[in-house]
């Protein structure tokens, strides 16, 4: 059974950090390309960050770059996502993505929410 379970979010002040975890499981994670994405109400889905399956290629929203990091531990099939300087429009609903060229999977998001 494929699963992607996200953790670490929570209520945070403006410029503070959090730190997301997605650990996977039932499926071969070290083939996949991860990805971050979010939701914040009212408003579609985007991309946050990205890696690819070797971490040899990393990708990032313009609204975050410089302020998140997305990494990966291939042993521990999990994909994090470091933010820091945490700003009110962080607000959202993050989501895990697992992309293969036969699959996608999503995990059930968590919430992250930044205000004082």
């Amino acid at each position: 059974q494929v699963q992607l379970v996200e953790s670490g979010g929570g209520l945070v002040q403006p410029g503070g950090s959090l730190r997301l975890s997605c650990a996977a499981s039932g499926f071969t994670f070290s083939l996949y390309r991860m990805s971050w994405y979010r939701q914040a109400p009212g408003k579609e889905r985007e991309l946050v960050a990205r890696i690819t399956s070797t971490g040899g290629s990393i990708n990032y929203a313009d609204s975050v770059k410089g302020r998140f990091t997305i990494s990966r531990d291939n042993a521990k099939a999990t994909v994090y996502l470091q933010m820091n300087s945490l700003k009110p429009e962080d607000t959202a609903v993050y989501y895990c993505n697992a992309l293969s060229y036969a699959s996608d999977y999503w995990g059930q998001g968590t919430q992250v929410t930044v205000s004082s």
